[in-house]
């Protein structure tokens, strides 16, 4: 329409696919040098190499190692300033120890298991703690599998032997050799705790012609078809049927020495044992009787109860039939670059996002006497989203701004309208007897991580972002009525 016509021109539509091109891929961070003079403090405590985690944090954070063993080696500086920390298993962080630390707000463990830090401490006065999972898993149930050839063939004794120099030629000296080795196929595997790594263990096996068995009752029915394995409903039982047996359960209150002196006695006589998940749950002193007796043929474990272990000083110095490695069922190259990658990328969502909120596997979410509004401020109370102007949900996510294609579908908690929050509660709830750190015999405290849902952004949303865009510049697009966020 013309102008003259007594009507003013319709201004163009915004295009909002150039709207978002436009938006840069890195946007000013909230607690970055540019808002603030001082940088957070980010220290790696038992550790020294900090060579992956400062390309990941050096434009937002100031990295320091401490590579200390117990917090009376940190200095006063860390002690004081630090805002997150970034821990392996070497030191312990109980609340003495927590109490420490002045302005520590986040915690990220290097790796799955957190028995190392007391969440709920932590929680009370304010820290949140983070985990890494699932990074390792392959090679856990890869290292266990080596564990159970092993036992089962003995090719850890016979290559020994042959380095010791032992003449092997005849056939009674092969059989005096290579006695105890057995057959694999149609032994019963027991796996006690079905969780990642459990699972991977039943899959594997099954290859080798192992009829798996499992014991977890936090599980909800049915996994054992998934898999094509056999669900057993009590320890005892597991214990009474299995040839073998491989634990793979977090460490708790509830199962510390879960093989004791009573329940190897359950056990079938001459079976083996492999241990790659907690020292604590197998009591030492009674493995190393039932090793001298025999009634538990061989042993493997990578996990001790004490570490750094001293072999010659503990209760197993003299046990036979023992194979013992020093805590790297977890380690390859490429798992250890993804799993500190990954603890990087999640104090930088904790630095830049919001707490709890922000991060993807917090887990003490329950002992944290936080307000709702934590969910939606950074460490230093700033949201990504004063950054721009949009008012799309979707963009409020750090992922999108920082360029994470890993954040992808991970949908802040205040972001999610009121029903899919319900709905995500009772599934939470619905599920939880399946997760594998549900708390229980066989589990930590339970996994508070963020809700995940694949989002698909429409058209409609997309145009409710580009009339919020005009109508904050004091464009008309027209009076069209745009819809919200369209959700697959």
């Amino acid at each position: 329409m013309s102008s003259s016509g007594g009507s003013n021109a319709k201004k163009p539509r915004i295009d909002s696919n150039s709207l978002l091109s436009a938006i840069p891929s890195r946007m000013p961070l909230a607690n970055g040098p540019s808002s603030s003079g001082a940088r957070p403090l980010v220290a790696l405590l038992d550790g020294r190499d900090c060579s992956i985690e400062m390309p990941i944090l050096k434009d937002m954070a100031t990295v320091a190692f401490c590579d200390a063993q117990s917090t009376t080696e940190i200095h006063e500086k860390v002690l004081n300033e630090a805002t997150a920390a970034l821990v392996w298993h070497a030191i312990t962080l109980k609340k003495e120890d927590l109490v420490k630390f002045k302005a520590l707000k986040l915690i990220v463990r290097i790796g799955a298991a957190y028995d190392n830090i007391d969440i709920k401490a932590a929680g009370e006065q304010g820290i949140a703690v983070a985990n890494i999972p699932s990074q390792s898993v392959e090679e856990m149930a890869d290292t266990t599998l080596s564990m159970i050839l092993n036992l089962y063939r003995r090719t850890a004794w016979l290559a020994q032997a042959v380095k010791e120099g032992k003449r092997v030629s005849t056939p009674e000296q092969i059989r005096e050799v290579a006695s105890g080795c057995a057959r694999i196929r149609n032994e019963t595997l027991g796996i006690v705790g079905l969780g990642q790594v459990g699972m991977a263990v039943a899959l594997r096996a099954k290859v080798f012609g192992f009829n798996v068995v499992f014991f977890d009752p936090y599980l909800s029915d049915g996994i054992d078809k998934v898999l094509g394995i056999t669900r057993i409903f009590t320890l005892q039982d597991l214990l009474y049927r299995s040839d073998c047996v491989t634990l793979h359960c977090s460490l708790n209150e509830h199962n510390h020495h879960l093989i004791n002196d009573f329940t190897i006695k359950q056990m079938r006589p001459g079976a083996f044992l492999v241990n790659v998940s907690r020292g604590g749950l197998i009591d030492e002193s009674a493995l190393a009787i039932a090793l001298k007796d025999g009634r538990i043929r061989g042993a493997a474990l990578d996990v001790l109860e004490n570490e750094p272990y001293n072999l010659a000083a503990g209760p197993l110095k003299d046990a036979v039939n023992l194979i013992c490695t020093p805590r790297t069922s977890w380690y390859s190259e490429a798992s250890s670059q993804e799993i500190r990658e990954n603890a990087a990328h999640e104090i930088r969502r904790g630095l830049s996002g919001k707490l709890p909120g922000s991060l993807r596997y917090c887990v003490n979410r329950d002992y944290l006497n936080v307000p709702r509004s934590a969910y939606d401020s950074g460490l230093n109370g700033s949201s990504l989203s004063s950054l721009i102007p949009l008012a799309a949900p979707f963009l409020s996510s750090p992922g999108y701004l920082l360029g994470d294609a890993s954040s992808v579908g991970s949908i802040p908690p205040p972001v999610l309208p009121t029903s899919l929050q319900q709905q995500s509660t009772s599934s939470s709830t619905a599920n939880a007897t399946s997760s594998s750190s549900t708390p229980s015999l066989l589990s930590a405290a339970g996994s508070s991580s963020p809700v995940v849902v694949p989002v698909s952004i429409g058209e409609s949303a997309l145009q409710a972002a580009a009339k919020a865009a005009a109508a904050s510049l004091g464009n008309n697009n027209g009076g069209e009525s745009t819809g919200g966020d369209s959700m697959h």
